[in-house]
């Protein structure tokens, strides 16, 4: 059975593992502090992908930033990671077969394959997180877009705040209120300087009405950016991934949105996989391709 090295790269830790055909994790999960410069990122990957190399067939790796379509480079400035580490050659990291794609459509196709669009042909995964990743499934293939950056959810949504973006610049972005930075945004507009997106939650689940007047408003920004999804990529399932998932209503929200949109029904439902859907689904396409 074919075996690979995937790696998840984000701007505070790397993890990787081993993972076969059958997308079962062979060994522990494996988590690195993210070195400071892209000399230590690259140094960090050739001394573990020499430990691992009798042992796998490839390697993969699920990274911040858009890829190409050959799935070996970079092609966008990655601001978590340490100048220059976008210029990595990953290809020449190793004489073994190399796959590079983006963190969000990595986790998209872990979800797809394996987790809870598995079956759907058409699906769009969002990871909530500081900002708002998503990775697109169309006729049962990543959508990449002309230069393998689609899928980036910055679009204007109806917010009357004129919140400007801190990742596209432009005023009421979706992701500027649908994220957890946005949402803490709203807390502290609301409910004073000092609050927290965890001060958020536990208020709400005390009954505070400041704390379910943010969360409300935070989940109706949510809610109508999945209605432009629903419209645009009729897709069978949204799924909701990232630490602010898990307090979504989803009842609620699944109904509002096919009252709104003018396809066929969709579900909305969480991610079956968190932390490791990145590492998986780099993994999984890696192995498609041996």
């Amino acid at each position: 059975m074919k075996k690979v090295l995937s790696f998840d790269i984000g701007g505070t830790k790397i993890a990787y593992s081993i993972i076969d055909e059958n997308g079962q994790f062979v060994c522990d999960v494996m988590k690195v502090s993210t070195p400071d410069t892209a000399e230590g990122i690259r140094d960090f990957f050739k001394k573990t992908i020499k430990d691992y190399y009798a042992d796998i067939n490839g390697v993969a790796f699920s990274t911040a930033g858009a890829v190409n379509h050959e799935g070996t480079r970079i092609t966008s400035f990655t601001g978590n990671l340490p100048q220059g580490y976008n210029e990595t050659d990953f290809v020449k990291l190793t004489d073994k077969p190399v796959l590079v794609e983006n963190d969000a459509n990595s986790a998209a196709w872990a979800e797809y394959k394996l987790g809870a669009a598995q079956g759907c042909c058409d699906a769009v995964v969002l990871a909530i997180g500081t900002g708002v990743g998503s990775g697109i499934i169309v006729n049962g293939k990543l959508l990449k877009g002309k230069s393998g950056a689609a899928g980036e959810m910055h679009f204007p949504i109806d917010s009357g705040h004129k919140r400007v973006c801190r990742g596209c610049g432009q005023p009421d972005c979706f992701e500027s209120f649908a994220s957890g930075t946005g949402l803490a945004m709203s807390a502290q507009a609301v409910m004073g300087e000092n609050a927290t997106t965890y001060d958020v939650i536990a208020g709400k689940n005390k009954g505070d009405s400041l704390a379910i007047q943010v969360f409300n408003e935070w989940q109706n920004y949510l809610t109508k950016g999945m209605i432009m999804l629903g419209n645009v990529f009729d897709p069978e399932k949204i799924v909701l991934s990232g630490s602010l998932a898990q307090f979504v209503e989803y009842e609620k929200v699944e109904k509002t949105i096919n009252e709104a949109i003018l396809t066929q029904p969709l579900q909305v439902c969480p991610a079956k996989f968190e932390n490791n859907a990145g590492m998986l689904g780099a993994g999984l396409l890696l192995l498609e391709k041996l």
